[in-house]
């Protein structure tokens, strides 16, 4: 190691300006000396800091490690595999943790302590060393000075005893001060040098002696172990990128099926209505009342469960019942000028939802899923092959008329190729305590590929051709006011006489009216059709009621539509406030 300047003690008496200028380079080098290991101390005490967390850190992922087997995990299942791998990784951290301790420890003992003295110590004394001697330095000059002003005419020997006692007590002082001083900074040059190399020293012994100690704690088994993980990580690794690329190739070919399906009305020719569906899920528009005139649409997510209709808000665990559509009635309805909207009506009446679907398509197959639902047939084995039967006999039987004149003709030739064809009457009320009909018993009840009419007739089209007219109506010309004005009326004296306001919802030849359940399945039938060809629009006509007939009477001419006697055949029909709807049953079949 080279030589070490040094400031000459013995020339410190003399106090030369060459002296003082080598000071001042001492002093330079010590203020040098001081900024360097002030710095150094901070990147060290950095590395103990480090050690210190990681250390902790490391004790805290052994921990974690170690209660994995007491997580759940939702989609994680039993894994003892991975339980015993991440146990063993817990042991050998565990090990490493107080590896790390140790560290630690030989850390602050040999690298923080020695540069702490050096900095705390050895730095200190030389600012004190160095204010001591100004002090010093300053007096001397003083007591100089004083000296030097003793006059020679007016001697006075008190006075001249005291300054010469002061310029010996400063000049001893700033000597003493001085030399120690001198030696503090010649000490520095070699204090500075051990006070970098000795904490390097420790860190260095302290690193090879963990390093020792992690070697030891790696077994050959342990090796073994890490081997076979690794081994395990890479199989993981590459089915997760085979997986990746399969994801991948599946979003590139949902992307280009689907481009269609981002429009909201999709192309009907490409993606036919399914209207044979017993289950169905998609988001709705919900009508909601705030007011007696007000309301809001809000969309949700509904989906059918069996014979209930659920709606699930986007965020909540499960859905909540919407409604029970086991025989319930759909339709389709206008609602303020909103495209798509149907309407869903609870057996009992009392409950009601107004819906609106996104799509044509949507919005048809909804309401052939919820009449589908309605029949129950979901309960059956093959759902979907009978809701095709009753869909494809629904399509086939419907024969919606634009005009008067093709209602008329399409009435007369079914009425006289079947003089026998049934006629009778059912209400607006779908509900029904009966057990699910199966396709046999529909068949027996309503004939497949019966035409249905959506209007009440002209009453001309009721006078069938092999009817024969009792003697006393011969010749009889019909009021188109109301009854002859010169007979007495039939209701005059009836005992039961009641008028219902009613919608004609449409009519339909049975095979037989033995049951109800023939009412309740015609008003299944033609409200499907309804909804399968969006007619909306219902006649309302007055229903009265007596002993003796039933009446169903234009409001607005007061003619009669339509007239039934009172017989028990038809104890059947079923009376509605809202509306109703006829089935054409000739008791004589």
């Amino acid at each position: 190691m080279p030589g070490i300047d040094k400031l000459p003690i013995e020339e410190a008496l003399e106090d030369s300006p060459q002296t003082r200028s080598l000071l001042g380079v001492f002093e330079e080098d010590a203020a040098a000396i001081s900024n360097y290991i002030n710095q150094l101390f901070q990147a060290m005490h950095r590395v103990y800091d480090a050690q210190n967390e990681l250390s902790a850190a490391t004790h805290l992922t052994s921990k974690l490690l170690k209660e994995y087997e007491k997580q759940h995990f939702p989609l994680g299942g039993d894994d003892e595999v991975m339980t015993s791998t991440l146990q063993q990784f817990s042991k050998v951290i565990d090990e490493l943790s107080s590896c790390h301790a140790v560290l630690s420890t030989q850390l602050a003992d040999a690298m923080m302590f020695p540069i702490t003295q050096f900095k705390e110590r050895d730095l200190k004394e030389i600012l004190t060393l160095k204010e001591v001697f100004q002090i010093a330095s300053n007096d001397h000059d003083a007591a100089i000075t004083r000296y030097s002003r003793l006059s020679k005419r007016r001697e006075n020997e008190k006075i001249k005893a005291e300054v010469t006692e002061d310029v010996y007590t400063s000049r001893k002082k700033q000597h003493q001060t001085m030399m120690h001083y001198f030696c503090a900074l010649n000490t520095l040059q070699y204090k500075k040098k051990i006070a970098m190399l000795e904490p390097l020293l420790g860190y260095m012994q302290a690193q090879i002696s963990f390093f020792k100690m992690g070697s030891e704690n790696l077994s050959e088994q342990l090796e073994e172990f890490l081997t076979n993980i690794g081994t395990s990580v890479q199989n993981v690794r590459r089915e997760m990128e085979c997986e990746i690329e399969n994801m991948q190739q599946t979003i590139e070919d949902l992307e280009v099926a689907s481009d269609p399906l981002y429009l909201p009305d999709p192309d009907p020719t490409k993606f036919p209505v399914h209207r044979n569906l017993t289950r169905k899920a998609g988001y709705l528009n919900a009508r909601n009342k705030t007011g007696l005139v007000s309301s809001i649409w809000e969309r949700q997510f509904y989906f059918t469960q069996g014979g209930n209709l659920m709606s699930q808000a986007r965020g909540d665990v499960a859905g909540g019942l919407v409604m029970d559509i086991d025989n319930c009635s759909v339709m389709a309805v206008d609602c303020e000028d909103r495209r798509y909207c149907f309407q869903i009506t609870s057996f009992d009446g009392k409950k009601s939802s107004i819906l609106q679907a996104e799509s044509k398509k949507d919005y048809e197959e909804w309401i052939c899923t919820i009449n589908n639902i309605s029949k129950q047939i979901y309960l059956s084995e093959n759902p979907e092959e009978i809701a095709a039967r009753i869909n494809q006999s629904a399509l086939e039987a419907v024969t919606p008329s634009p005009s008067f004149q093709q209602r008329h003709e399409s009435i007369r030739p079914l009425v006289q190729s079947r003089p026998t064809a049934a006629h009778t009457s059912s209400t607006g009320s779908v509900g029904s305590e009966s057990a699910t009909l199966s396709a046999l018993s529909l068949d027996s009840l309503v004939a497949p590929d019966t035409p249905i009419q959506f209007d009440i007739i002209s009453p001309a089209s009721e006078d069938l051709p092999g009817q024969a007219k009792s003697s006393g109506q011969a010749g009889r010309r019909a009021n188109p006011f109301g009854e002859s004005g010169g007979s007495k009326s039939e209701t005059e004296d009836s005992i039961l006489h009641q008028l219902f306001i009613v919608r004609f919802l449409g009519s339909m030849a049975v095979k037989s009216d033995e049951s109800p359940d023939v009412v309740y399945e015609t008003m299944r039938q033609i409200l499907a059709a309804r909804a399968i060809h969006n007619i909306f629009r219902m006649t309302e006509s007055h229903l009265l009621v007596t002993c003796d007939c039933l009446k169903l009477i234009d409001p607005q001419t007061q003619v009669t539509r339509l007239r039934f006697k009172t017989a028990p055949k038809l104890e059947a029909i079923k009376v509605s406030f809202a509306q109703c709807s006829l089935v054409r049953y000739t008791p004589g079949e």
